[in-house]
């Protein structure tokens, strides 16, 4: 086998503070070294990837394509539309609450409303300055909830460092809550109860179904445990199919930060379908999984080419290593970021279409029994 070879890559420094310990140290798993060496005089951090040349296995990755399965789901969010305004109705109308001059949260903001048009669904995005308090921005929300020109409404995340997310999230009225963050959404979500669903983990699960992938009794690995999407892909992957045709049935395991390295490959070589939300370069490789395992990954992060030395998006799993051994991947881009907008759009819709259960995403088939499954 041809020599490793070591390649650098440069990490912000809002990534290494999400990897710190209560201690203040840098965490890492035993595989995974975060590293730093001297820049002009500075310490500067890099992630070190092993590029040694890979075997080659049986397999070949199934690309699974979220920008076309992305423009399928809006296209048919575009008929119901359609249907809707034919029957009476006015166009459904997403409200957006930018607080700030975040690039990124602007991006992704303009990426949202982009796709509101194309699904015939009006839209405002509503700038604030990042100096507005929490108060104030309560106060609109409030407004915004009260109003019965919009459907869906989310405040983009994340908020000033003076808020609150939790207090800012729960403001939002559960059934205009399209990002599926208030409390009540979270807590009717987690008992099968009609809930919105959060739109990344959605977008996971509806890439899933539609890619015909067999999920009942399979080994499910999340590695990442955020409210927002980790503990939300944890709970569908593992929910009965009886409630929803969107859950799985299988069996389930969260690593996380503190999951040490050595444990993270035991947990991963035996998994059917390994989802990956955490922001690490790396985190998964090849040797790490099983042959015919199906890959989700859900990273983003900004990394060094280190052939053109431009700045390039890339995931949490070495892609070209991992795709010689999984039936399915995602790439990133065009993975599962298309799809979560897509999946907003759905949530809207479903909160202009109200009925006697919110008419949201998640809702049991027949009544819920006491007991034990």
């Amino acid at each position: 086998m041809a020599a490793a070879s070591r390649t650098w890559f440069r990490l912000s420094p809002q990534f290494l503070r999400s990897f710190r310990r209560s201690d203040g140290k840098l965490f890492h798993t035993g595989r995974r070294r975060l590293q730093t060496k001297p820049s002009n005089g500075a310490a500067s951090a890099y992630h070190m990837a092993n590029t040694e040349a890979l075997p080659e296995y049986k397999h070949q990755a199934k690309i699974i394509d979220g920008v076309a399965m992305a423009k399928e789901i809006r296209e048919e969010v575009r008929a119901e539309v359609d249907q809707w305004v034919a029957q009476g109705h006015r166009p459904p109308h997403l409200s957006v609450v930018l607080v700030g001059d975040n690039p990124a949260s602007a991006s992704y903001v303009k990426a949202k409303t982009k796709a509101a048009k194309g699904a015939g669904i009006t839209s405002e995005t509503i700038l604030k300055p990042s100096s507005i308090s929490q108060e104030e921005l309560l106060d609109l929300v409030e407004k915004l909830n009260k109003d019965d020109r919009v459907d869906g409404l989310l405040v983009q995340l994340p908020v000033p460092d003076h808020m609150t997310e939790r207090t800012v999230c729960n403001a939002v009225a559960p059934e205009k809550d399209v990002d599926g963050f208030n409390v009540v959404n979270v807590g009717r979500f987690c008992l099968d109860e009609p809930a919105f669903l959060p739109a990344t983990p959605y977008g996971v699960m509806e890439m899933i179904r539609r890619s015909g992938i067999e999920t009942f009794g399979k080994n499910a690995v999340v590695c990442g445990r955020s409210k927002n999407v980790g503990m939300p892909l944890a709970m569908l992957l593992h929910t009965d199919k009886e409630h929803h045709e969107i859950c799985a049935d299988a069996t389930t395991t969260i690593c996380h930060r503190y999951t040490p390295g050595d444990q993270l490959e035991v947990f991963t070589k035996t998994a059917d379908i390994i989802i990956v939300a955490v922001g690490q370069p790396n985190l998964i490789t090849a040797d790490m999984v099983k042959e015919g395992v199906v890959v989700i990954d859900v990273g983003i992060n900004r990394v060094v080419d280190p052939v053109t030395g431009k700045m390039k998006l890339v995931g949490d799993v070495d892609f070209e290593g991992v795709s010689r051994k999984a039936s399915y991947i995602t790439p990133v881009p065009g993975g599962v970021g298309p799809m979560t907008v897509a999946m907003l759009m759905k949530n809207t819709l479903a909160a202009a279409k109200k009925d006697g259960t919110y008419g949201l995403s998640m809702s049991p088939k027949e009544p819920l029994s006491q007991e034990v499954s």
